[in-house]
């Protein structure tokens, strides 16, 4: 009998990237994969648990299955499987509070997809808890793997886990230390996504700027580990050796982390033409009270440095950043002083959260919680501010000619904007999908674009 699955794959791009890689273990083994979950033999749900919010999605859409189950919508006997981070963070309570579910795989286990259904099936397996342990799993390029993203985009998941102890943040927790991929590795996987016809490479990772530095013999996650090609593998040597696979596409760099920006990674983006001038900073604050007690081993000198640099040595980049408000012991001080900082520094691509309070984070315990309501103001304050500043970017763009990569039929992206994050441009009908093209723009709407 032949397998059908379908899968539903929530959170960020590395999260999709374990989903594709479930996904071509599953091909491999047979089985196939159905759009349709009333007509699958089992469904996978590919969870985030990073804020409340990304639990209640994952729990929400659990809870859908089973009750689509209960009313006749899917078949009975069809099989429950919740993989990722929901699984991984919570693996010794949701097999008792979610009994429905047959089984739990964590981020490790997703190579191991096929065995775990084929158990589930056989009723041969001996715990619904999967997991194993911490996450040390790393994949390579001849895993197999099956993309889920348009035929033209690609990620790239450089790296996994994280070294660094942010104070709001679990996933050190749920994914484990840093573990780097080799460069000849990534290399290799792009070099055949470029043959199969990819137009945008998208590197990824918990922290990209990592990259390697787990296995230099003296780096530690603050600024005096900056990257630096002459102590190993690098970001920057990555991105020179991706820059030279022949063919016409883009290299962008999502989720870097500020500490370990060096010159040399600066200089490698200015002078690798297929590198994007975009790159993704998440800064979460500027002032030197909030980035000391989020743990941020940055100060707002150095962040204000950073931006500096990059601008003046990669003319008309656009940096892509969030910032956290109402985090524990944020004062009206502190606040005040990152609404001039975005007023000033004016960042192309800006988003605002507000602080979620994550069990098992060093903030969690933290005193001097902010109240939901000045949250709340202060959120409101920070949208209302980039909200005009990105109008303000936006129609700066009218009458230039841009380079746009096109996403579907009348849609398509400028190098400032990474696919399913930032804003789009409508373009004509008849540009081809897939294909770089080169458009005037005519009208702007903050990050929506048109071009003709």
């Amino acid at each position: 009998m032949s397998i059908s699955v379908g899968i539903i794959s929530l959170g960020c791009p590395k999260n999709l990237v374990d989903s594709e890689i479930m996904t071509g273990h599953l091909l491999k083994a047979g089985m196939t994969i159905t759009q349709s979950p009333e007509e699958a033999d089992v469904m996978i749900v590919n969870t985030c648990a990073f804020i409340d919010q990304a639990k209640q999605e994952a729990i929400d859409s659990i809870l859908d299955i089973v009750r689509a189950k209960e009313n006749g919508q899917y078949p009975a006997e069809q099989k429950l499987i919740v993989s990722g981070c929901l699984s991984q963070r919570f693996n010794s309570e949701l097999p008792s509070l979610l009994p429905e579910v047959d089984a739990f795989i964590g981020p490790d286990q997703v190579c191991q997809i096929v065995d775990v259904i084929n158990d589930v099936f056989a009723a041969t397996l001996p715990d619904k808890n999967c997991i194993v342990g911490k996450c040390q799993y790393i994949h390579n390029w001849e895993t197999p793997r099956y993309r889920l993203t348009q035929a033209h985009t690609a990620y790239i998941k450089i790296a996994e886990g994280c070294n660094h102890g942010c104070a709001y943040c679990i996933i050190p927790m749920i994914r484990g230390r840093h573990r780097s991929r080799s460069q000849a590795d990534i290399v290799r996987e792009a070099e055949n996504l470029i043959r199969d016809g990819v137009k945008e490479i998208n590197l990824i990772a918990q922290d990209t700027t990592y990259f390697g530095m787990d296995k230099w013999t003296d780096a530690r996650p603050n600024r005096t580990s900056q990257v630096d090609s002459s102590r190993g593998e690098s970001l920057a040597s990555l991105i020179r050796a991706l820059n030279d696979i022949e063919g016409d596409f883009w290299i962008r760099l999502l989720y870097t982390h500020p500490a370990h920006w060096g010159n040399e990674l600066t200089q490698a983006i200015a002078e690798c033409p297929k590198v994007a001038r975009y790159v993704d900073i998440p800064l979460q604050h500027i002032s030197d009270n909030m980035l000391s007690a989020m743990n941020r081993v940055t100060d707002g000198n150095y962040i204000r440095d950073l931006i500096r640099n990059i601008r003046k040595a990669v003319p008309n980049i656009a940096i892509r950043t969030t910032f956290i408000t109402g985090f524990p012991g944020e004062t009206e001080d502190d606040h005040q002083e990152l609404m001039e900082f975005l007023d000033e520094f004016r960042f192309e691509r800006a988003g605002i959260f507000t602080y979620s309070r994550e069990e098992g984070t060093k903030a969690y315990k933290m005193p001097n919680q902010v109240h939901h309501r000045t949250k709340a103001r202060r959120y409101n304050e920070a949208s209302m501010t980039l909200a005009r500043v990105a109008d303000e970017i936006g129609q700066a763009q009218i009458g230039k000619q841009l380079r746009v990569l096109v996403d579907a039929p009348g849609i398509a992206r400028t190098e400032w904007d990474a696919p399913e994050i930032d804003g789009t441009v409508k373009v004509p009908l008849s540009l081809p999908v897939g294909e770089f093209a080169t458009v005037t723009i005519t009208d702007a709407m903050a990050y929506e674009l048109i071009g003709e």
